[in-house]
């Protein structure tokens, strides 16, 4: 964003912000408003425009950039060759005889399509597709933890779910990826799926984040796990090496 402005009109200034959203996935007014030169109450007054137009999602203390989520049938479909592709990278994190936390998620689809067989593997999963993916086929147990599906989701979210995910203890946890910064770590837009994912990562004994690039740079609303709480990183191979190096400096372990 260009240097401190105090003569920019409102229009001026709501596109300014639009682009600081498009390029960093949120803002905080406090710092927009020291920015500007204008008060607090001038920048909640854009961001409330912005949002009156679907163009941001307002948070506690500024705005996030508005997401619009495809339904999971939709999902399967975007970039299904670089799921594939960072699927195949993250089935070499799989040991033989391993328990497996699979969260829902198209990507998380892609990898247990791809899962080897004849190796006793147990697969837990809350999603129907990632449950049918390995049913039947050879060297697989599938447990599915049930509760109210979500149709967004594509997996059951709630205590019932998470109740049942706290009773099993894996070896690797696979968690849908909405989010995530080498800062913070992990986040998830829905406050039940948070719960959800919380309590696989907390039973299982590492976690592996598979992320496409739109979810490096992206932002969600509820905090998951800290940075710290993710032990492999799965990124598709052109992810620039300064975004990479900033994931390996917090302890995470990259794979491209």
């Amino acid at each position: 964003m260009n240097a401190p402005l105090d003569t920019t009109l409102p229009r001026e200034r709501e596109q300014l912000i639009l682009e600081r959203l498009r390029r960093e996935g949120k803002v905080v007014a406090a710092d927009l408003a020291q920015e500007f030169r204008v008060s607090e109450d001038s920048i909640r007054r854009d961001l409330r425009d912005l949002a009156a137009q679907g163009l941001c999602r307002r948070v506690y203390g500024g705005a996030l950039l508005a997401v619009n989520i495809p339904p999971l049938g939709e999902r399967h479909g975007e970039r299904a060759e670089l799921k594939r592709e960072l699927a195949r990278t993250a089935i070499g994190l799989v040991g033989r005889g391993q328990i497996l936390f699979i969260d829902a998620g198209s990507t998380n689809t892609a990898l247990a399509k791809m899962l080897p067989e004849n190796h006793d593997l147990t697969v837990v999963t809350n999603a129907p597709d990632v449950a049918l993916a390995v049913l039947g086929r050879p060297g697989f147990d599938v447990i599915v933890l049930g509760g109210k599906l979500d149709p967004a989701i594509g997996g059951a979210i709630g205590s019932r779910t998470v109740r049942q995910a706290q009773d099993i203890r894996a070896d690797l946890c696979f968690p849908g990826v909405c989010a995530i910064d080498p800062e913070r770590g992990l986040w998830t837009y829905d406050e039940e799926e948070t719960v959800f994912k919380q309590a696989i990562i907390e039973a299982s004994g590492e976690t592996v984040a598979i992320a496409t690039p739109d979810k490096l740079v992206a932002s969600a609303t509820h905090h998951t796990v800290p940075i710290t709480g993710i032990a492999h990183l799965v990124v598709a191979a052109d992810t620039d090496a300064a975004v990479v190096e900033r994931y390996r400096a917090a302890g995470v372990t990259v794979h491209r």
